[in-house]
């Protein structure tokens, strides 16, 4: 008994003894050794501005996993509708969400051209075709996760889904279904919260200006909403990037998924190689490896 308790105690203090990661570069070091071919741009049509007195923010739809969401938010950019809408809700570690604050009532603001309703984009077909970079560390909430087109997501039972990460963008939906159109847009500004996947379309993520978004008061009322009309953030403007000329437009490029610079930098954020850490973990999750973003070069 006495050596089980001994063969247990020692167990439990090599458990603790932080581990020599393998040889490797820390993420620093992985992204200035990349190539320009590791980096792709953005797509100017699958791009939209969120213009606020602040700044912008600059969001990449996803028409991968949400074709007919990423479409009918397009269109209710180009019919301007969200221009002078307002931020409605800040909920702290949760949600930033924007849309009209009088869509229950007669005086909501009508849709013209785009879709009032869409059925759910909640997952697709993981087709052979969908480029999937697997995360090998595992996921709490799916059999696989990792990045497809550059975002997170995860798939099983031949199933493909965005994953609610830090900077994903929703479409806000009722009750049921088929309720939502992108008329109301959240985006996530908290720990990630992986129980709305498979819940709630997702259709796109922020990849500059998320501190515009993230720093904004707290609402007061319930889920963070704001009790006050005056409390209400202005969306200026909400544009497809398009629709712009070349010179008013944000060029950036996005570190590519399906490299094996980015199986380095995975590995990299896995083990924290930076003379910091002190413990070099040895493991990572899906939403614990944010995709590199940088100024076109």
């Amino acid at each position: 008994m006495r050596l089980m308790l001994l063969a247990l105690l020692c167990l439990a203090a090599c458990a603790q003894q932080p581990v020599a990661p393998p040889a490797g570069r820390a993420s620093a070091q992985v992204l200035e050794a990349s190539a320009p071919s590791d980096w792709r741009r953005l797509d100017p049509e699958d791009t939209i501005y969120l213009e606020l007195a602040s700044g912008r923010v600059v969001i990449e739809l996803a028409p991968a996993f949400a074709p007919l969401h990423a479409q009918n938010i397009k269109a209710l950019a180009r019919e301007q509708y969200f221009d002078g809408l307002v931020i409605l809700r800040s909920q702290d570690n949760y949600v930033v969400q924007w849309g009209d604050p009088a869509e229950d009532e007669k005086k909501a603001r009508p849709i013209r051209s785009a879709k009032s309703s869409l059925p759910p984009e909640f997952a697709r077909e993981a087709t052979p075709d969908l480029p999937f970079s697997v995360l090998a560390d595992g996921d709490v909430y799916a059999p696989e996760a990792g990045h497809s087109t550059g975002f997170p997501a995860a798939r099983g039972n031949g199933k493909a889904w965005l994953a609610h990460c830090y900077g994903m963008l929703g479409v806000s939906r009722g009750n049921t279904a088929d309720s939502g159109s992108g008329a109301g847009l959240y985006v996530v500004i908290g720990h990630s919260p992986r129980h709305l996947d498979r819940n709630i379309t997702l259709a796109g993520r922020v990849v500059k200006g998320m501190e515009l978004l993230s720093a904004l008061p707290r609402g007061t009322g319930a889920l963070g909403f704001y009790e006050n009309p005056e409390q209400h953030v202005k969306v200026r403007a909400l544009r497809v990037a398009a629709d712009l000329p070349a010179s008013q437009r944000t060029e950036l490029e996005l570190l590519r998924t399906d490299t094996a610079t980015w199986t380095e930098y995975v590995d990299s954020r896995r083990w924290r190689r930076e003379e910091w850490f002190l413990d070099k973990v040895g493991h990572v999750e899906l939403c614990n490896v944010p995709l590199p973003v940088r100024e076109k070069k």
